[in-house]
């Protein structure tokens, strides 16, 4: 186990880290705006299970590889920015069913396309790949008895809970303020592009720079 010290230390930085709106924050966001609140919080659990499988491979090595290697990295960048925007172009051409959609409830194999979606978001997040690889390392206590692939696990299980109770929040919220927004159709159709919108500068964003998970 990492010392208590090591763990209070990396879950300050965690929490900082993760507060601060970023991909995984804005997805969520831009998925509750324009679908709700149910499929929102679907994503999440989606990107937090994509994240997970993401850690247990930095903790295998793969992680490292990731960080050294510019190619690798900015392969696994591009591949999350790319859906992202693919996602987000479907979300803004489809934003004007939003209102039928909302009224006939979520359709069969809704909630596995959602999980799925957030799962390759989650997996495919480079930020999250490079903190994992080079921040969470950090934080292992080397005098401690248990090997460092256990405590990167462990530290990064922590990592993982506090993402998810904040993301979970997000999704709340965000999914409130959009059966605010559903009174009317014209307010729906504005939420559909307008979180169809986000997605889109979401990846474009992180193409060009990156951003904070």
């Amino acid at each position: 186990m990492p010392s208590a010290h090591h763990l209070v230390a990396f879950a300050i930085t965690a929490f900082i880290i993760i507060v601060v709106p970023g991909p995984s924050v804005l997805f969520i966001v831009g998925r509750a705006l324009t679908v709700g609140r149910r499929e929102a919080v679907l994503t999440m659990l989606g990107n937090t299970v994509g994240a997970a499988v993401m850690l247990v491979a930095v903790s295998l090595g793969l992680g490292a590889l990731i960080a050294a290697s510019a190619i690798a990295l900015t392969i696994v960048k591009l591949a999350g920015a790319a859906y992202l925007v693919y996602l987000g172009v479907h979300a803004f051409r489809s934003r004007k069913s939003l209102a039928e959609a909302l009224s006939s409830g979520v359709k069969p194999g809704s909630a596995r396309r959602a999980l799925r979606q957030g799962f390759l978001v989650g997996v495919t997040n480079a930020k999250t790949a490079v903190f994992f690889a080079a921040v969470l390392p950090q934080f292992v206590d080397k005098n401690a008895s248990t090997s460092a692939s256990v405590q990167i696990l462990l530290l990064g299980t922590v990592f993982l809970l506090i993402a998810l109770c904040s993301d979970g929040l997000w999704a709340l919220v965000a999914g409130t303020a959009r059966n605010w927004f559903a009174r009317s159709p014209r307010r729906l159709e504005m939420v559909g592009g307008t979180g169809g919108l986000m997605i889109i500068g979401l990846g474009a964003s992180i193409a060009v720079t990156g951003a904070k998970d």
